[in-house]
C-alpha cells in the first residue's frame, strides 16, 4: 500500500483542482462510516450533489456493518469510509471495486500520495491523515511545576505529583475501552517499544515477548491513575472526561482533539489550559508509541457502474478545496489544496515528524487486532499476568489466522 504520510511535515497542500460549480449525479449512493465531525463534513459536502438519491449511516459501529452492508449484490452501501485498518476486512472479502477509471474520468485532480494502491490497482482515495498524540492541561501542569511530558514514565510521574497534590484523583485518560479502542492503545505501545507483531515474512504473530509484556505493564500502570470505569471509556467518554475538567493528561487523536474544547459548557480554565504536543516515547527506543493513519472513501464492487460513478462524483464534491471554510478548516488535517495546518493539528504533524509508523497494513492484521481487543481485558482488571493473557491473545489470533488460510 503506498503512502507517504511523511510529507504531511514537509506540505499541507496535497490536492488541487476546483469544485465542481454545481455536482450533478445520476444514481444510488448510500455511504457508511465513522462519524466524528471530520467525517460528517465530507458526507455533507457529497449530499449537496444533485439528481440522485444520497443516504448515510455514520456510526461508531462501522466497522461491525460495513462487511455485511457491502456483501450483497447489489450491495446495501455504495461506500465505506474507511482507514488504514478498516479497508482491510473489505479487501480480504474482494468488496471494493478498482478506481483507477474514475479517477481517470473524474478525479484528475487527485495527487499520486491520495492514490492508495493495492497490488497496483487504486482502491482508496485518501482525504485526512490522522493520529494519536498528547493532549493535556497546561495550567494544571505549570501550577505543579511539571515540564511537558514526553513520554509515558514521564505521564506516570507527573499524575502521581498531580493526585499528592490533591489537585485531580485521577489525572490520566485513555480510551481503554474493551475490544477495538484497547487493542489499538496496546498498537501504540508496542510500536512504542519498537516491537514487531509478526515473524518475517509470515503471519505467525510475535507478541509474547519482553517487549509486549512492557507495554501491557505501561498500560497498566497508567490505568491506576484513570477513572476505574477505563474500560468502557472510547474515544467520546474520555473526551467527555477532559471536557467537565476530571483529566489533565491523555492520549488522543487529531481528528478528536481539534473540537475538543469548542462545545458549549466547557470551563474557561478547561478552554484556556487546552494544549497539545506530538506522540509519546515509551521505554528506551525513543519511537513514537502511535501510529499514523489516512482516512478515504471507497467504493463497493457489487454495484452498477451507474451507482459507482454517482458515489465517486459525490465524494469529489464532499472533498473539494470549496468545501474549507472557517468551520472545516480546523476539524482534520486535510488532503485538500488551500489547507494550512491549524494549532490544533500540529500533533499529526509532530507524529509525522516523528517517523511514526503507519498502522500495519497486513492481511492478517485484522485478525490480530480483534484478538487483542477480547483478550486483555482480563490483563487490565488484574486476572492475569501479561505473558498469560498475550498467550491468549497469540492463541485466538491462530485460530483466526488458520481458519481464514492465512496459517498451515
Amino acid at each position: 500500500m503506498q503512502f507517504k504520510l511523511a510529507a504531511l511535515a514537509l506540505s499541507a497542500s496535497l490536492m488541487s483542482g476546483t469544485a465542481y460549480a454545481s455536482c450533478q449525479i445520476d444514481g444510488r449512493v448510500s455511504i457508511v462510516g465513522n462519524e466524528f465531525p471530520a467525517i460528517h463534513a465530507v458526507v455533507e459536502g457529497a449530499k449537496e450533489c444533485k439528481g440522485g438519491e444520497i443516504t448515510s449511516n455514520l456510526t461508531a459501529d462501522h466497522q461491525k456493518i460495513n462487511v455485511a452492508g457491502m456483501t450483497g449484490n447489489p450491495a446495501e452501501y455504495t461506500s465505506a469510509i474507511i482507514a488504514n485498518s478498516s479497508i482491510v476486512a473489505l479487501m480480504n472479502d474482494d468488496l471494493l471495486r478498482p478506481l483507477d477509471d474514475l479517477v481517470a474520468k473524474f478525479g484528475q485532480q487527485l495527487k499520486p500520495n491520495q492514490l492508495i494502491k493495492i497490488d497496483g490497482k487504486v482502491m482508496a482515495i485518501a482525504f485526512m491523515a490522522n493520529a494519536q498524540h498528547f493532549v493535556y492541561r497546561s495550567d494544571i501542569l505549570a501550577k505543579h511545576g511539571i515540564e511537558t511530558p514526553k513520554s509515558y514514565e514521564e505521564v506516570l510521574a507527573a499524575a502521581k505529583i498531580i493526585r499528592e497534590k490533591g489537585e485531580l484523583e485521577f489525572p490520566v485518560g485513555g480510551a481503554y475501552k474493551a475490544g477495538w479502542n484497547l487493542a489499538q492503545e496496546f498498537v501504540n505501545m508496542y510500536y512504542g517499544m519498537d516491537g514487531k507483531f509478526f515473524e518475517p515474512g509470515s503471519a505467525k504473530v510475535s507478541i509474547n515477548n519482553g517487549k509486549g509484556i512492557a507495554a501491557l505493564e505501561m498500560m497498566k500502570s497508567l490505568s491506576g491513575y484513570m477513572n476505574p470505569d477505563f474500560l468502557t471509556h472510547d474515544s467520546n467518554a474520555t473526551n467527555a472526561e477532559y471536557r467537565a475538567g476530571n483529566v489533565a493528561m491523555m492520549n488522543m487523536w487529531g481528528s478528536r482533539a481539534a473540537t475538543l474544547t469548542e462545545i458549549e459548557g466547557i470551563p474557561q480554565e478547561v478552554k484556556d489550559g487546552f494544549a497539545i504536543s506530538g506522540p509519546l516515547t515509551v521505554g528506551e527506543s525513543g519511537k513514537s508509541a502511535s501510529t499514523l493513519w489516512w482516512d478515504g472513501f471507497t467504493i463497493a464492487k457489487n454495484i452498477s457502474d451507474k451507482d459507482a460513478e454517482a458515489t465517486f462524483k459525490a465524494f469529489m464534491n464532499g472533498i473539494a478545496p470549496s468545501r474549507l471554510n472557517e468551520e472545516t478548516k480546523p476539524l482534520a488535517v486535510w488532503l485538500i489544496d488551500g489547507y494550512e495546518p491549524t494549532e490544533k493539528a500540529k500533533g499529526v504533524f509532530n507524529a509525522a515528524n516523528m517517523q511514526t509508523k503507519p498502522y500495519p497494513m497486513q492481511p492478517f492484521m485484522g485478525l490480530l487486532h480483534s484478538a487483542l481487543g477480547g483478550e486483555l481485558s482480563d490483563f487490565m482488571q488484574g486476572k492475569e499476568d501479561a505473558a498469560s493473557a498475550l498467550a491468549d491473545v497469540e492463541a485466538a489470533y491462530t485460530a483466526a489466522a488458520r481458519e481464514k488460510g492465512f496459517l498451515q
